[in-house]
């Protein structure tokens, strides 16, 4: 028995008061937040708190609409997941089940898709600073392409893949100048990027003519990201208009014809009220309807058409728990209501000032009483997850659920104050599986090391 899922829903309770739930997220009869057809409840006191909770049929689903999206274009495509929103072995398992390629952008990244098994030629390598030691990692592997970001990394690879006597397939991502609306550090498109050759000042077009003098590099196409959680399609039909009047020139100019075209991610997810994510189908449409279009009327063969969702295909699908904590309360200012969690486990708020939703999964269907501030445990002024949140009168025990923390959550979690990282479980058709333990108090010094001179000292 498959699950269904829907991409995310109203639920009408409490009177006028209503809650966004996604994919298979429920209320059960015992008021509980149900995710996958796990209690929420049950699941924190199995696994312990703060948990992450992936909802694996809604990520299924989301991999399904861009492949099938695509699939109904008659283009040639390829979708590949950008592991760096969520990485673990599971969840490139489910990307390679799913026909998706991947994209990685570290040697980590890169052992965690081999070791899950993942095919290394359906693997992608991005990233503004690839070391030899990953550079040598992924020719070893064989992966299918490099994202060459620049100069010193394209001579770099064609010189070691030249040691091997191999010809590597590359991309040259490309600055096109293109801004999207959105937060200033996950904007990647614009002219003052760390990432990738501006087309704007001729650097693009130097280091097409540098790749195709280089015999171990084969140049198949051109990359582009314009940034993170877009709300709209107009910032990638401008994209794809620079680029294609670019491969046009080179076409022209320097008898070169590029053979994929790839528009990274950024496509946006429903984070908070007044979030207005576009569906997975009208993305994909206009991307595909502004490459048949921009490459016809140059008379250029269409490309085939890449892309990297990560966000928009593991965000709506995670949930964190947290276990309420102590309170503070000043009156007439504010109260705070402390969780087991915080920055360690979701630095998104202090980087980005990223807005979450949130409910006390325990008590899901009880009337809000009161406006408390969810504040994490770090020792750390800045450690908020939550402004302004309407909760049932909160106490000591209760679980609070988090909604959409599947992307760069986990990712980006740290062990700041030497507090563990949390586990993982994928929720499915009512069961649960533990796809990465939590941290223990071991782990946290198992690297550490004190030198010989000070034990000796200590003696």
């Amino acid at each position: 028995m498959t699950m269904s899922v829907k991409t995310g829903r109203i639920l009408q309770m409490r009177g006028n008061q209503t809650m966004y739930l996604h994919g298979t997220s429920r209320i059960n009869d015992k008021g509980h937040l149900e995710i996958g057809g796990c209690d929420a409840v049950e699941l924190a006191k199995q696994y312990g708190t703060p948990l992450y909770v992936m909802d694996e049929a809604l990520i299924r689903q989301r991999c399904r609409e861009f492949m099938q999206a695509f699939r109904e274009t008659g283009l040639r495509f390829q979708v590949a997941y950008a592991s760096k929103a969520f990485c673990v072995m599971a969840m490139c398992t489910i990307a390679e089940e799913e026909g998706l390629s991947l994209d990685v952008v570290s040697d980590g990244e890169l052992y965690t898709a081999l070791q899950a098994g993942y095919p290394p030629e359906r693997i992608h390598f991005h990233g503004n600073n690839k070391t030899p030691f990953e550079i040598e990692m992924a020719l070893d592997a064989k992966i299918g392409c490099f994202v060459v970001d620049n100069f010193v990394e394209m001579s770099m690879l064609n010189e070691l893949a030249a040691k091997r006597n191999m010809v590597v397939n590359v991309l040259l991502r490309i600055t096109p100048g293109v801004e999207a609306h959105t937060h200033d550090y996950i904007s990647t498109g614009q002219q003052d990027s760390k990432f990738g050759f501006d087309l704007g000042n001729g650097t693009a077009r130097r280091a097409v003519e540098q790749a195709i003098q280089m015999s171990n590099l084969k140049l198949i196409g051109l990359h582009s990201h314009i940034g993170s959680q877009i709300f709209e399609v107009e910032g990638f039909r401008m994209a794809v208009e620079k680029v294609g009047q670019f491969a046009a020139d080179l076409r022209d100019e320097l008898k070169v014809t590029m053979s994929v075209i790839n528009l990274g991610g950024g496509f946006g997810i429903r984070y908070k009220e007044g979030d207005t994510p576009l569906p997975i189908r009208q993305y994909v449409e206009a991307i595909a309807g502004a490459v048949k279009e921009t490459f016809a009327m140059r008379d250029y063969p269409v490309p085939e058409i890449w892309i990297e969702p990560g966000r928009s295909i593991v965000g709506e699908a995670g949930t964190t728990l947290y276990t309420v904590g102590t309170s503070k309360e000043i009156p007439g200012v504010r109260k705070y209501i402390a969780v087991d969690g915080g920055m360690m486990d979701n630095p998104r708020p202090a980087l980005y000032q990223a807005v979450y939703e949130a409910m006390l999964a325990n008590r899901a269907n009880e009337p809000e009483e009161e406006v408390v501030s969810i504040a994490g445990k770090a020792c750390e002024s800045g450690d908020m997850l939550i402004w302004d949140l309407k909760l049932p009168k909160a106490q000591p025990g209760d679980i609070l659920a988090v909604s959409c923390t599947g992307a760069y959550n986990y990712s980006m979690a740290s062990n700041y104050n030497r507090i563990r990282r949390p586990a993982v479980v994928f929720v499915y058709n009512g069961t649960s599986d533990l796809v990465v333990q939590r941290e223990s108090l071991e782990n946290i010094v198992a690297l550490d090391v004190i030198p010989e001179r000070m034990r000796k000292a200590r003696d």
